[in-house]
């Protein structure tokens, strides 16, 4: 069992009409899926899903180092947002893990 406080997040979180699901992954490799709500994330998906968004992250921080200017501070990836004609994922890394969250954004539209 979590802290009450995150127990309550992740329930805030599942509760939205809109939230398809959400994964907590470690930053370790290989990643480790620490926690997962929603039919989309069960089984092997989920664990292809893990596996994505560890590889989406590490280019993410690759891509910044690369364009990083010379004595600039290193930079880091703290948010990540993507949509496609189905869904919109988003990605929140941490030093020690990272939540995503999956959502149908198009279930906004029903009146």
């Amino acid at each position: 069992m979590l802290f009450p406080e995150l127990e309550e997040k992740f329930a805030g979180i599942s509760s939205h009409a809109t939230v398809l699901g959400y994964l907590v992954l470690s930053r370790s490799t290989p990643v480790t899926l620490i926690r997962n709500s929603g039919t989309i994330f069960e089984g092997e998906r989920g664990r292809n899903y893990a596996a994505s968004v560890a590889k989406m992250v590490d280019a993410v921080q690759g891509f910044l180092e690369d364009v990083r200017e010379d004595g600039a501070d290193k930079d880091e990836v703290k948010f990540m947002r993507i949509r496609s004609e189905r869904h919109e994922i988003m990605i929140t890394p941490h030093e020690r893990y990272v939540l995503v969250v999956l959502h149908n954004p198009s279930s906004l539209n029903v009146a």
